[in-house]
């Protein structure tokens, strides 16, 4: 038969049975528009998680002194240890394939005014690495602290994005002056973007020093020249301050560590599993509206029996039935499917105006997405369509046209 009067044929069958036809393409545009919503949140939490993550640092590890748990060279246990700015100096020189380390100095509520206005802040005291290991990024027009500022302990401070937008409003802060404890910074040259640590205060180490008289530091933080390498960098910290501090290099309890690249892969693997799952009660969304096609397929075969007789008996063959209620079928599904991509990708697109980003991320329909629940979609509406469509084709015409 050509295929202008096979394609007619199925467009009338359609529009004779409208109500059913509603029904089908309803139960594949909800499912549809579930799978694709579904894996599209799913994966917006999940890169909302990753930023979060890296906004903290990619690869690097925070560290910070503990007590001793083991005896050691006839030393007691539980002796606390504590860091020096010298000890991040150290490291750099002796433990091989570390990238860049930086001591942490920390201080909070501390009052910095501008003009009449006052707040109480939370200052640290660093070095240069640390804005890149951090992932703090300077304004067009600023930077962070650098050497010469920590050479000099000039009196320079960077403020993360919201800590500058709560002392100085709208206006440029770059070279405005900051009293922090009475004490002016003279030179405010750096602002920052809205970060982790972006109501912070950031200020060279040296400077800290000479301002508070700390001889100890909080933490330090570093990072491996290779993300593989961490475990390694790890291990050498351990040998190197273990020596400096005469304490076990197996001891766990002298020092503590936060390894986000561990942290990392813990969430990439479990956010797989996430999206996997997301995908897996959306499929069986889908699924159920496959059997409900299925269904309605079967009924459209027992109604339309006689007019299948009509066609076998006047030389229709078995393949040109179950072709028809295959295409006809896989038609209804393609247009539920196309209808419910379009009804997701609605909901996708108004969700930014909600402004809650924060929360649930920004959902996103890639293409990975797309191909997952187009693939799952013509699958189903192969299986739907099939047995209907084998059953009228094992009719027989004589039977049939006695119905």
């Amino acid at each position: 038969m050509p295929l202008g009067i096979f394609l007619t044929q199925i467009l009338r069958d359609i529009r004779s049975q409208k109500m059913r036809t509603t029904l089908t393409v309803f139960g594949i545009l909800w499912g549809t528009a579930s799978v694709v919503l579904l894996l599209a949140f799913g994966q917006g939490v999940a890169e909302m998680q990753h930023k979060a993550i890296r906004g903290l640092g990619e690869y690097i590890v925070i560290m910070w002194p503990g007590r001793t748990a083991k005896v050691f060279q006839g030393l007691s246990k539980n002796r606390v240890i504590k860091f020096r700015e010298a000890d991040a100096a150290l490291l750099k020189a002796q433990v091989q394939h570390i990238g860049a380390c930086s001591p942490e100095y920390q201080k909070g509520d501390v009052k910095a005014r501008v003009g009449k206005l006052e707040r109480l802040i939370r200052v640290t005291g660093c070095w240069p690495e640390f804005a890149p290991m951090r992932n703090v990024i300077a304004q067009a027009g600023s930077r962070f602290i650098n050497d010469e500022d920590l050479e000099q302990k000039r009196r320079v401070v960077f403020l993360g994005y919201e800590l500058a937008k709560d002392l100085f409003g709208e206006d440029n802060p770059v070279g405005r002056v900051v009293l922090v404890n009475g004490a002016p910074i003279n030179k405010k040259q750096d602002s920052s973007y809205n970060g982790q640590d972006n109501n912070r205060a950031f200020i060279p180490s040296t400077t800290f020093q000479a301002m508070y008289g700390n001889e100890f530091i909080n933490n330090m933080v570093f990072r491996a020249d290779e993300p593989n390498r961490t475990a390694q960098v790890k291990k050498g910290v351990y040998q190197v301050l273990g020596a400096k501090y005469r304490f076990d290099k197996d001891d766990n309890e002298a020092l503590s560590m936060w390894d986000t690249t561990e942290n990392e892969k813990f969430f990439s693997t479990f956010f797989i599993a996430f999206r996997a799952f997301l995908g897996v009660v959306g499929a069986f969304t889908l699924i159920v509206g496959g059997i409900g096609i299925s269904n309605i397929m079967h009924v459209v075969v027992e109604e339309r029996t006689k007019e299948i007789g009509v066609k076998m008996a006047l030389g229709a063959k078995p393949r040109f039935i179950k072709g028809q209620f295959i295409f006809e079928t896989l038609f209804l599904t393609a247009i539920g499917g196309v209808l419910g991509f379009t009804f997701a990708w609605a909901i996708v697109s108004v969700v930014p105006s909600f402004h809650v980003e924060d929360y649930i991320g920004t959902p996103v329909i890639s293409s990975s997405v797309s191909i997952a629940a187009a693939s799952v979609l013509s699958l189903i509406g192969l299986v739907a369509a099939y047995f209907p469509a084998r059953r009228a084709a094992r009719l027989n015409p004589i039977e049939a046209l006695r119905l």
